[in-house]
């Protein structure tokens, strides 16, 4: 039933019990039978009024009500721009403006499911891209051996060692992978609240490089402060960060290049760590993006020096959970600087 049906009944059985009434008081003498008629024709009269007044009042109710049903049915019908005139009494202006927010809520939560969604689909495509490779790779070396094929001893070792690269190659990805996902959750380890010490983090990490930095003639400078550099982060996440950044130095870095890694002092007691290659550096409209996991640029995507575009995110997202911030930009003459900021922790005296 409607409103405006509800209404009439309502005034209806209002004018029906005061008629009623008036018999009643007729009934036992407490009005005349003139002023009984009179009574009667005000009740009738007043009750024609008030339904006529009901149902000019009720017109522009129903008018907002059907605004917000007809936008309702747009948005179930997956027009979730659909949004509702702001006009009528001030209940149904509140009801709209509730409508609308309801309904931009609604769209920002389905563009950011698309979003999840197609994230989704690039992330199963670059894992079976990054996969492939090298379990190809491990295959087809796998399959000479196993054929007999490969007579002298130097191939043969060049062989093993090309699957155990490649089966180390998949190792780093899937650990990669997993601390990626681990840092999604926000989990943040506990242990070790000691603050890390840039010098030992580097000195830790240089022999992971050394191979590379000598198979590409690499020179490596450290320019530090003369005193010791405690900053607020635990060791074993700034040497993920310094590994990952000194990792994609090595690999865009030309042959005989230079990789500086510096530390200065900012205002707040904040350190910045710049690690800065020699390589074609990147250009201004990819800077924001570099840091979007499995995202390369185009100079990386033959995938000649391997990275799965996951290194720079995992910095990302470490480097942000102690409250930093991280970034790339053009270095002096050719090359990146990729720098991050951490809180310097103080000695007691």
């Amino acid at each position: 039933m409607k409103l405006r049906s509800y209404l009439l009944l309502a005034n209806t059985i209002s004018i029906a019990f005061i008629i009623i009434l008036l018999l009643v008081f007729f009934q036992y003498m407490l009005v005349t039978r003139e002023q009984l008629i009179w009574l009667g024709i005000a009740t009738v009269g007043a009750g024609i009024v008030s339904a006529l007044l009901f149902f000019l009042l009720v017109r522009p109710l129903e008018a907002s009500v059907r605004r917000v049903s007809e936008g309702a049915a747009r948005i179930a019908a997956g027009d979730l721009e659909a949004r509702v005139e702001n006009t009528g009494l001030t209940e149904f202006k509140l009801l709209a403006d509730q409508f609308n927010t309801m309904g931009t809520n609604l769209e920002q939560s389905f563009r950011q499911v698309k979003s999840a969604e197609a994230a989704q689909r690039e992330l199963v495509a670059n894992m079976a891209h990054d996969l492939r490779t090298p379990l190809a790779s491990m295959q087809s070396y796998a399959e000479a051996l196993e054929d007999g094929v490969i007579q002298d001893e130097a191939t043969y070792r060049r062989y093993v060692t090309t699957i155990r690269s490649e089966t180390v190659r998949l190792s780093e990805l899937i650990q990669d992978l997993f601390e990626l996902s681990t840092l999604d959750a926000g989990a943040r380890s506990r242990e070790d609240s000691q603050p890390a010490v840039v010098e030992d983090a580097l000195l830790e990490l240089h022999p992971r490089f050394s191979l590379q930095l000598e198979a590409k003639e690499l020179q490596l400078r450290v320019r530090l402060p003369d005193r010791s550099l405690r900053v607020n982060m635990l060791a074993r996440h700034l040497q993920r960060v310094l590994q990952n950044l000194i990792e994609n130095a090595v690999r865009y870095s030309p042959q005989e290049g230079i990789i500086v890694i510096a530390a200065e002092e900012l205002e707040g007691g904040l350190i910045r760590i710049s690690v800065i290659d020699e390589g074609a550096g990147i250009a201004e409209a990819e800077r924001e993006r570099i840091f979007e996991r499995f995202y390369r640029t185009d100079r990386s995507r033959s995938r000649q020096g391997g990275g799965a575009g996951i290194g720079l995110s995992i910095a990302k997202l470490l480097v942000e959970q102690y409250g930093g911030r991280i970034g790339v930009e053009q270095a002096e003459g050719q090359g990146s600087r990729f720098w991050f900021t951490v809180q310097e922790v103080k000695m007691v005296q």
